[in-house]
């Protein structure tokens, strides 16, 4: 099957390569493809008929929710690109479910629920898609109240290998719906998410700086609050930013408390200001659409090169020391580290197939620059992860830059895999859904 063959059954948009809109959508975030054609269905059945095409042509087909990926799952090259950003309404079903595109982003979903106080627990940027992130978790400003993205999925309308619609649920495909709650895109294009929304007031939301001296103290001292603090406390410390100064850059606690109760935050966010010395503080009430930030686009030439991993509460404090002492070097990665637990940790275990329910932190190194400062930085990067190793599990599908086999085995520890893969074998034995942190099967 060709293009001109798909364009009869085809009731959207097809960008094929040296058309002029071609360059500015071959691409994603962070990754610059060559496909033969990106395809924009504006229907389920356009979804469908793009599935069978690549079946019928042989051609990788890589799925783009918001194209945020690290990994650049959202372009491919020589092969096809379903943008599902035409399918993106967010409709208001009733008992507080909320009906979502596959192509939706977590800023077109804040936004249409704020009118009718609604929320659903999601990233922090707006630009993010709703599909990339909840497959493969979701940890943002409401998860240590309400959890991931993926525990408020409660459907999805899934388009099959086979080119089949199902329904994911409970009750329906079960076992696809387990699979779909952390086993990102390896089982079929979701063409909608219906997710559990809760009612939202405004949240205080900021961050509270610290002199990079103190940095250890802080850190510690953070994480040890943390541990006991309420579940409408959700934070991140940030250090070590070569844009802020390097190793003379602030720590940040960047938080939020979900709540408008001013009591009740304060309470909550003043043992954080009693950690050191206080250099600036902008938490202020607001609406908690406006706590999405707006991603970045790297200028051209610049690469990321991302990697994650989780701390249970014996290995908090070797991982603190580890990163605060990296972080007062010159040529540190830019670090990252957000408080889980709370209503993550309520979850069994094996309620889904997102695994590090026990975390107590998951932390994240980021390099940014041309290929030559990535390069020059990597024997650093690497010595820095050796030591962290041992002391660490697993990893954040999110936030990895790379897809290797050792990456899969760190997302998915081998009871996870070994049930995952049953779910491939179901319904994508010819592992058509290949553009991810792939399960790959015999």
């Amino acid at each position: 099957m060709t293009l001109d063959e798909l364009r009869r059954e085809f009731g959207g948009e097809i960008v094929e390569a040296g058309s002029a809109e071609y360059d500015a959508v071959r691409g994603t975030v962070f990754a610059t493809g060559s496909p033969v054609g990106v395809v924009r269905p504006r229907s389920v059945a356009d979804v469908q008929a793009v599935v069978q095409y690549a079946v019928a042509s042989g051609l990788a087909l890589s799925v783009r929710g918001g194209g945020h990926a690290f990994a650049g799952f959202g372009t491919n090259d020589g092969g096809v690109v379903l943008d599902l950003s035409g399918l993106a309404d967010v409709e208001l079903l009733e008992e507080r479910r909320v009906r979502i595109g596959g192509g939706a982003t977590w800023g077109q979903v804040a936004d249409a629920l704020a009118p009718h106080g609604l929320a659903i627990s999601s990233g922090d940027t707006r630009s993010v898609g709703v599909g990339g992130l909840t497959l493969s978790g979701g940890i943002g400003w409401k998860v240590r109240k309400y959890g991931l993205a993926l525990d408020q999925l409660v459907a999805a309308e899934v388009v099959t290998a086979d080119g089949d619609v199902v329904l994911a649920s409970v009750d329906e495909h079960p076992e696809l719906f387990w699979g779909l709650r952390g086993g990102g895109g390896n089982f079929g294009v979701v063409t909608a998410f219906e997710f559990a929304a809760h009612p939202t007031t405004e949240v205080f939301h900021g961050k509270i700086a610290f002199p990079a001296a103190e940095a250890a103290a802080v850190l510690q001292g953070w994480a040890d609050y943390v541990r006991t603090a309420p579940d409408e406390l959700t934070s991140i410390a940030n250090f070590a930013n070569p844009f802020l100064g390097g190793p003379n850059a602030p720590v940040e606690i960047q938080l939020t408390f979900d709540s408008d109760d001013a009591t009740a935050a304060a309470a909550a966010i003043d043992p954080i200001r009693g950690l050191g010395t206080v250099i600036a503080d902008d938490v202020v009430l607001m609406p908690y659409a406006e706590t999405l930030v707006v991603g970045q686009t790297p200028p051209p030439g610049i690469q990321l090169v991302t990697r994650s991993a989780f701390a249970d509460k014996e290995s908090v404090d070797d991982v603190l020391r580890i990163l605060a002492e990296a972080g007062a070097l010159a040529g540190s990665p830019i670090i990252a580290v957000r408080s889980v637990g709370g209503a993550v940790a309520r979850v069994a275990a094996d309620a889904t197939a997102y695994p590090y329910r026990q975390a107590e932190l998951m932390f994240v190194t980021t390099t940014i620059g041309p290929p030559p400062v990535i390069e020059a930085a990597r024997p650093a990067l690497d010595a820095l992860w050796d030591r962290l190793v041992p002391h660490s599990t697993g990893a954040y599908a999110n936030f990895l830059t790379s897809a290797t086999d050792a990456d899969v085995a760190a997302i998915y520890p081998a009871p996870t895999h070994q049930r995952l893969a049953a779910v491939k074998r179901a319904y994508d034995p010819g592992n058509l859904f290949r553009g991810n942190h792939n399960i790959a099967v015999s």
